[in-house]
């Protein structure tokens, strides 16, 4: 998949120093990349894959330990 013909966006959450990721989708296709290194390497996720991706994120799955 051509970088150039993705459409790339980021959470509008995200904060103004840059620290986040950016999605592309296509059919069957998600594409995940730094926001910092818009030429740098990219994920690719099928459709069962980043469901279960997003699934993790919202149950915690990846969430930093606390440190106590």
């Amino acid at each position: 998949m051509q970088d150039a013909t993705l459409t790339w966006r980021k959470s509008t959450r995200s904060a103004a120093a840059g620290h986040c990721v950016e999605v592309a989708t296509v059919p069957s296709s998600v594409f995940v990349r730094d926001s910092k290194d818009a030429t740098g390497p990219m994920l690719a996720f099928g459709d069962d894959n980043w469901a279960g991706f997003i699934a993790g994120v919202r149950a915690g799955e990846f969430d930093r330990p606390t440190t106590h």
